[in-house]
């Protein structure tokens, strides 16, 4: 390991200048100290994920207040510790470690809250407490006295950030930190709703959205990590990354509807349909169509957030998921546990994130590539 380099006084930061529009801007920011159990971390890289774009937007009522002008996105970031604040020289955490900071940048690790599920203020939901915990039942993912790293915590789209000691995400020495970025939201997700779905090895799996910054990696993940069999479905210039990422079979949704599309789903499965569904992309229609391909026993796996006002999935009615007993459960992310599990599948080669380099004034444009859906992969950012 080589020297570390001097910290300036001042550092570049991207931020989302007009919240509610597709627009960032490069500022310079004074660098922060870090408190007690904190460490500063020198950003070489970070992902850009779908849900930046929600947070910048304000177009995802998922979350309960509008996004401030100033905020610093992003939150796949991989840089190295250059200095600990107070206590934290206690943690495992040292100078010139390289670490990962995630969506969840840090928890509280003893919180008893969540959504209260009739909690919809206007098109927002609220922060009512109910009396389900989080943390204390090992969902750290969903802690409502966590830090969101790139919403009311500046995030990962800067040279310098800060993060608690005990939460950043140690990565292997033999993966590089551009394709670790995309693995500590994409991977880390998807990793935890394939385990979510109880598939078990050789049955079908469908990963909607399938060449998407998510989809391709969870087609790796499904295929080549835990032996499933994969279908991928998403537009046909997908068709490409869906294939080579390990899918067996690809439809382009475009070309069907509700009907036909289940219907090639279910010839492809024998007859019966997937054991379990990834709905990767932010569509209420693909959460639609999946129940219409999902076997019995099945299980169909929410991760990507549809924007706008909340919805109901089509179809969903009881009597139909009592009679084929079917279950639907969610993903936000995963945990810090699952994190470090998939950072150990792309160091050992069994994941490789489809992704292209941009520096830091490109951010904008890459937003404006995906939200017309034509980003294929992932892009990562160039910190330096």
């Amino acid at each position: 390991m080589g020297s570390l380099p001097e910290i300036p006084a001042k550092y570049k930061a991207c931020v989302y200048d007009e919240p509610g529009k597709i627009s960032t801007k490069i500022e310079m920011l004074d660098m922060p100290e870090p408190g007690p159990g904190q460490v500063l971390i020198n950003l070489s890289h970070s992902g850009v994920c779908h849900s930046d774009l929600g947070v910048m937007t304000n177009s995802w009522a998922g979350l309960p207040y509008p996004t401030q002008p100033g905020q610093v996105g992003g939150h796949e970031g991989v840089g190295v510790v250059v200095r600990l604040g107070p206590g934290a020289e206690l943690s495992t955490v040292k100078v010139g470690d390289r670490v990962g900071v995630k969506w969840v940048s840090g928890t509280c690790g003893s919180c008893r809250m969540s959504l209260d599920p009739d909690g919809i203020d206007g098109h927002r939901l609220s922060l009512t407490p109910s009396l389900v915990a989080a943390c204390l039942e090992g969902a750290e993912g969903v802690c409502f006295n966590s830090q969101i790293s790139g919403y009311y915590t500046p995030g990962t789209f800067q040279q310098y950030v800060l993060g608690p000691a005990n939460y950043v995400t140690p990565i292997p020495e033999n993966l590089d930190s551009a394709t670790a970025a995309p693995m500590l939201c994409a991977g880390v997700t998807t990793y935890a709703a394939l385990r979510r779905s109880n598939a078990k090895s050789g049955q079908w799996v469908v990963i909607s959205g399938a060449g998407g910054g998510l989809g391709h990696i969870a087609v790796q993940l499904a295929s080549r990590g835990m032996a499933y069999r994969v279908i991928g479905i998403d537009a046909g210039p997908k068709e490409e990354i869906v294939k080579e990422s390990g899918a067996e079979h690809f439809i382009d949704v475009t070309k069907h509807d509700d009907k036909s599309l289940a219907d090639e789903v279910k010839k492809l499965t024998g007859g019966f349909g997937a054991s379990a569904i990834i709905v990767c992309t932010a569509s209420n229609k693909a959460y639609a169509q999946a129940l219409d391909y999902l076997r019995f026993g099945g299980t169909l796996v929410c991760v990507g957030m549809p924007e706008g006002k909340p919805v109901g999935i089509e179809k969903s009615y009881p009597a139909f998921l009592v009679a084929k007993q079917q279950t639907i459960t969610a993903v936000a992310v995963g945990s810090r546990k699952e994190a470090i599990e998939v950072l150990d599948f792309a160091a050992r080669g069994i994941v490789k994130t489809h992704y292209r380099v941009e520096k830091m004034e490109k951010l904008t444009d890459t937003f404006q590539e995906m939200s017309e859906a034509k980003l294929i992969g992932r892009v990562v950012l160039d910190l330096q």
